[in-house]
């Protein structure tokens, strides 16, 4: 195969496509560097003035005070939960609502996709939502607030439908000759093969989780507070106290320092997980939208 030559037009347009993108990246990433290298800076030091490469002074004294902390203990325990269990129960739930309406022969199908399909629309709002979770549900201050309110997801529903309807019907077939049902063969057949699309959803609903605070605002209260609270309150008490308070004697840490230290550890495990999945992100996004 004969090599195409390229031109100096672009050679040119090669080398400004990647200036453009190598700006992008560090305006992109760089806010992150900056939060993890103040983090790691001694307290003391970070109030002479920020720090823009590497530690002036590196410490662990912020990472030692804030995980010393118990609430923010408990608050990573209720958010690792909520997190495991909301995205599993989530994907099963959502997983056997699409697999039910893919099924031309099931009894009601067009009035259940309706009433999906009308819930990415519009939306009872923030008052008649909690006057139903926390009165009619009674689930002000239950961990379950964190779970039945979030089984359901119209988008991901979608998705996953038109991964189903993708499935050879052979399979099934094959299912239904060895007598088993719906049931055993959506356990055993369909969610073994369908991998891609539960790990791109299982990827949507943890970074939900992960990520929410309001819920845990509106109905856990400080028994339930998860970490995203925690970090939102510990930048507001930041913000109430001022250079006045800048500085905390008992230990020797700063509140911008126990800041960006509860930033980074809110954040790493979210992080972490995503190149795990990056693989079957992409993969379940397209079947899950191409095909059907």
């Amino acid at each position: 195969m004969q090599r195409i030559r390229k031109s100096a037009g672009d050679h040119a347009f090669d080398i400004f496509n990647m200036i453009i993108m190598g700006i992008v990246i560090l305006i992109t990433l760089y806010p992150f560097y900056y939060v993890i290298v103040s983090s790691l800076n001694d307290p003391i030091d970070l109030l002479k003035g920020p720090v823009y490469l590497y530690p002036r002074k590196f410490s662990l004294a912020n990472y030692i005070y804030v995980l010393q902390d118990e609430s923010i203990l408990k608050a990573a325990f209720i958010t690792v939960s909520r997190t495991i269990i909301g995205s599993i129960s989530a994907v099963l739930f959502t997983a056997a609502f699409a697999y039910g309406i893919s099924k031309p022969r099931l009894l009601g199908r067009k009035f259940f996709t309706g009433m999906a399909l009308v819930t990415m629309y519009f939306s009872g709002g923030l008052i008649p939502s909690y006057l139903l979770i926390a009165h009619g549900l009674k689930l002000q201050g239950n961990f379950l607030v964190f779970i039945i309110p979030n089984l359901f997801n119209a988008f991901n529903a979608f998705i996953m439908l038109s991964f189903f309807r993708s499935i050879s019907p052979e399979i099934e077939e094959s299912g239904r000759i060895d007598g088993a049902n719906d049931v055993v063969i959506f356990v055993k057949l369909i969610l073994p093969i369908s991998l891609p699309i539960l790990a791109t959803i299982t990827l949507f609903n943890g970074v939900f989780h992960w990520n929410s605070w309001f819920d845990a605002l509106l109905y856990g209260g400080r028994k339930l507070e998860t970490l995203q609270q925690y970090l939102v309150k510990s930048i507001q008490s930041t913000q109430i106290s001022g250079t006045a308070s800048e500085f905390v004697s008992t230990i020797g840490v700063s509140t911008t320092s126990v800041r960006y230290t509860t930033m980074v550890i809110t954040a790493f495990p979210i992080v972490v997980a995503y190149p795990f999945l990056q693989r079957y992100f992409v993969k379940g996004i397209m079947i899950g939208s191409l095909k059907g």
